[in-house]
């Protein structure tokens, strides 16, 4: 079946290693890119009032909020001519029927497959409305409880620290719920991979700066003495491949 055009995928899952897991599954399928993805009901609302969510995964039980929250949380957009598509997405197999009845496209159990991911895609790009335009894909981000919008071209870098993913902007930092390898599949067009820590836009490099063995990148919106950006080491194994990068779509320096 030929794809015009991706879904958008919102993954509401308060286990960090399943929400990472679905994550890549989907970005994998290249059938889907994943705009956000939360652990609480809060975040999930506050997502799906932007109208850029295809479809939303939700698990059924959500720590805090009992043992049937995703499917209240459907329950609340029934009717609704605005609400996105809904997978259920849990390790209980006795509330399909319900699920269901309530108008979801699938039930999908634990543990994610590939191929179980891909059917449901295939499933859900089935229901979607033909007529419907396309919508440009934006980043979700944390700022406290709120939940951010972020265009890809006001993004500076990525930067994970651990098992946590933050992103940079000209506006600050915010927190991201996806590993790099999620949003390189992602995005990944726009960014390069600079270190096993860092998603670079390139559109952003102002400096590339030598001091002895290190190479680091200055990344800002401009080059003004008190412009504000970031200065991002750039792996040793890197260094050639990403000055050649920056030089082949430049101009003004003898090559020798």
């Amino acid at each position: 079946m030929t794809n015009p055009a991706k879904l958008r995928a919102l993954v509401l899952e308060d286990e960090w290693p399943a929400r990472n897991y679905l994550v890549e599954l989907l970005q994998a399928s290249g059938l889907a890119d994943v705009v956000g993805a939360v652990a609480t009901l809060e975040q999930a609302r506050q997502a799906l009032t932007e109208p850029t969510v295809d479809v939303a995964f939700v698990d059924l039980q959500l720590a805090g909020s009992g043992d049937k929250a995703g499917l209240e949380f459907v329950r609340a957009f029934k009717g609704s001519s605005e609400a996105p598509m809904f997978v259920l997405a849990t390790a209980y197999r006795e509330h399909a029927l319900e699920a269901f009845d309530l108008g979801v496209v699938d039930y999908l159990l634990k543990p994610f497959t590939e191929e179980r991911v891909e059917q449901c895609l295939n499933h859900v790009l089935l229901r979607r409305p033909a007529s419907e335009p396309n919508k440009p894909l934006r980043i979700v981000a944390r700022r406290g409880r709120s939940l951010v919008f972020l265009d890809p071209q006001e993004i500076w870098a990525f930067e994970a620290s651990g098992r946590l993913t933050s992103v940079h902007t000209v506006h600050g930092q915010f927190d991201v719920d996806l590993s790099l390898a999620a949003i390189e599949a992602s995005i990944g067009k726009a960014l390069t991979r600079v270190h096993r820590n860092w998603l670079v836009n390139a559109a952003h490099i102002r400096e590339l700066e030598r001091e002895g063995h290190e190479t680091r990148l200055f990344v800002s919106s401009g080059l003004a003495p008190d412009q504000p950006g970031l200065r991002i080491p750039v792996a040793r194994e890197r260094t050639h491949a990403i000055r050649e990068m920056l030089l082949s779509n430049s101009t003004g320096l003898r090559r020798t």
